[in-house]
C-alpha cells in the first residue's frame, strides 16, 4: 500500500481525509491519497504566492537548467516511471515505457531548450522602437486528466515555470503515483520551495478551488467538456487565461489509394492505443466504398489479433480501462450502438483472464459497421476500445462526414496522393491532422482544437506564449 501526501512550499505535507487508488487490471486498492479540500488547495496558492518574486527574478538560463535538474532525475528513474503509470493507469508497460515515460522526460528537455533560443520580436519605427517583452503571468493552476498522467502533467509543469511563473497542480486523483514520483524529485533536486505545489484530491474539489482562487493567474486543464465548460464558466468571469485541452470524436479518411497492407497497423493503433482512452484517438474510420470489403476484412482480422491481458506483460497489446464506472460508460455505447442498428464485428465484451485479472476493467476492442455517421455512437466521445466504421463514395462526401460532429480536436487522412491527402486535411474543422501517419510529434508545433474540443493552443511557442504576459515597451527616439 502506497500512502501519499501533498506537496505543498517544499514538503509533504499529510492530509486529514484520504481516497483510495485503485489498479485498474485487478480492482485492488493499491494506494491512499489525499482528499483536499480548500484549506489544502489555499495553502499551495499562498506558497506558490511568496515564491513568486524569486523565481520570476532568477533569469530564464537559470530556470531553464532546472528544467534540465528534474529531467535527468526523471530519466533515471524511467524504469519507474513505466512500471507505476502501467500499475495505475492499467496500460501496457511497453506503450508506458515508449510514450509517457519518455516523452516526461523530453517535455523538460524540449521546454528548456525552447525557452533559450525562443526570441521576440522587435518593431522599429520612423521615429521609435518597440520593444516586446514576456513577463510571467503569476501562479499557474494546472489540472491533468488519468490517461497521460505524468505525460501531461510535464507538458504543463515545464513551460509555465520556465516562464518564470509558479505552480499549484492537481493530476488526477484515479492516477496520483507519478505526479508523486514528480513531487519527490523536485525535492530531491532542491527545486525552490514553493515553485510547484501538487494537490490531491476531487476534481470538484480540489480542482474547483484551484479554478475559483483570485490568486491564480491562468488555469491550464485537459479533460473532458462537459469539465471543460464548468472551468470555463468560473474562470472567464475572473478573467483569467485560459486553455482547454477537451474531447475528441476524430475522423480517420482512408482513400481508395491507400496501401492497406502497410497502413492498416498504424490505422489500428489510432483507433485503440491505449484502450482508446487517448483523445486523439481515430474513433470514426471513414473509408472509400472502393476499398470497403477488403478494408474491412484486413481491419477486423488486424484488431482480432491483439492480446488484451495483464499490463505487466511485454505480450499485452491492451490493458485495462481506467475504473470500472467507466468501462460501464464504453458498454453502454456498445448496447446504444445496436440499438442503433449496428453490428458488432469483433469485441464489445470483457474478455475472459485468468485471477486475479479477472476482477480488472478489460474490454475487447470492438469494430462496429452499419451505424449512420450521424448516429449518438458515431458522433459522441466514447473515449474507450470502441471505433465505427463508415462508407463513403467520394472526397466531398468523406469531409462532410468527418465535420458532421461538435468536436474538432484532431484526424488522419491516408492515401497513395500526399497532396491529394494535404488538400483535404486542410478541409477538415479540426485542430490537427495526419497525413499517412498518426501521432507524430513535433514539439514545437501547436497542438489543441475548435469547437467542443477547446479553447487556445500548447506546444512550441504557444505554450511560452500562453505561460506569458507580452508587454510592448515602446521608446521613442531621440530628436
Amino acid at each position: 500500500m502506497i500512502k501519499i501526501n501533498n506537496y505543498i512550499n517544499g514538503e509533504f505535507q499529510p492530509a486529514k481525509h484520504f481516497l483510495e487508488d485503485l489498479n485498474p487490471a485487478t480492482g485492488e486498492v493499491i494506494a491512499k491519497i489525499p482528499k483536499s479540500g480548500l484549506n489544502e488547495v489555499e495553502k499551495a496558492v499562498n506558497a506558490a504566492d511568496e515564491a513568486r518574486t524569486l523565481w520570476s527574478n532568477i533569469g530564464l538560463e537559470e530556470r531553464a537548467d532546472w528544467l534540465h535538474k528534474i529531467a535527468d532525475a526523471l530519466e533515471a528513474r524511467s524504469d519507474e516511471i513505466a512500471s507505476l503509470e502501467s500499475l495505475d493507469t492499467g496500460k501496457p508497460i511497453a506503450l508506458a515505457r515508449a510514450v509517457d515515460a519518455s516523452r516526461s522526460v523530453a517535455n523538460f528537455r524540449f521546454f528548456a531548450q525552447f525557452a533559450k533560443e525562443f526570441t521576440v520580436e522587435d518593431f522599429e519605427m520612423d521615429d521609435a522602437m518597440n520593444h516586446v517583452i514576456l513577463k510571467p503571468v503569476g501562479i499557474a493552476g494546472l489540472i491533468t486528466p488519468w490517461n497521460l498522467p505524468l505525460y501531461l502533467l510535464s507538458w504543463k509543469i515545464a513551460p509555465a515555470i520556465v516562464m518564470g511563473n509558479t505552480v499549484v497542480a492537481k493530476p488526477s486523483e484515479l492516477t496520483p503515483l507519478t505526479a508523486n514520483l514528480l513531487s519527490e524529485v523536485i525535492d530531491e533536486i532542491g527545486l525552490p520551495a514553493g515553485v510547484v505545489n501538487i494537490v490531491h484530491g476531487f476534481g470538484s474539489e480540489a480542482g474547483q478551488f484551484i479554478v475559483e482562487n483570485s490568486k491564480v493567474n491562468l488555469i491550464s486543464f485537459t479533460g473532458g467538456t462537459t469539465t471543460g465548460k464548468m472551468v470555463a464558466a468560473t474562470a472567464a468571469p475572473m478573467f483569467k487565461k485560459l486553455s482547454l485541452e477537451l474531447g475528441g470524436k476524430n475522423a480517420t479518411i482512408v482513400l481508395e489509394d491507400t496501401d492497406l497492407d502497410k497502413s492498416i497497423p498504424e490505422i489500428v493503433r489510432s483507433g485503440f492505443m491505449n484502450q482508446g482512452q487517448v483523445c486523439l484517438c481515430g474513433s470514426r474510420i471513414l473509408v472509400s466504398d472502393k476499398i470497403w470489403e477488403e478494408f474491412v476484412d484486413k481491419f477486423v482480422n488486424h484488431v482480432k489479433s491483439m492480446k488484451v491481458g495483464d499490463p505487466s506483460s511485454s505480450n499485452s497489446d491492451l490493458g485495462a480501462l481506467i475504473s470500472s464506472s467507466h468501462r460501464d460508460k464504453v458498454e453502454s455505447y456498445i448496447h446504444l450502438a445496436q440499438r442503433e442498428g449496428g453490428e458488432i464485428l469483433c469485441g464489445g465484451k470483457s474478455p475472459n483472464l485468468s485471477p486475479p485479472f479477472d476482477r480488472g476493467f478489460f474490454l475487447e476492442p470492438t469494430v462496429i459497421s452499419g451505424l449512420s455517421h450521424m448516429s449518438r455512437t458515431a458522433t459522441e466521445e466514447i473515449f474507450g476500445p470502441v471505433v465505427t466504421i463508415h462508407p463513403f463514395k467520394s472526397d466531398k462526401e468523406a469531409i462532410e462526414m468527418a465535420n458532421c460532429t461538435d468536436y474538432g480536436l484532431a484526424g488522419s487522412v491516408w492515401t497513395g496522393d500526399a497532396k491529394r491527402g494535404k488538400e483535404l486535411a486542410e478541409q477538415i474543422e479540426t485542430g490537427m491532422v495526419w497525413v499517412n501517419t498518426w501521432l507524430h510529434r513535433d514539439l514545437r508545433v501547436p497542438f489543441g482544437g475548435i469547437k467542443n474540443s477547446g479553447v487556445g493552443r500548447e506546444g512550441g511557442r504557444w505554450s511560452l506564449s500562453f505561460f506569458s504576459e507580452a508587454v510592448n515597451i515602446c521608446v521613442k527616439n531621440k530628436q
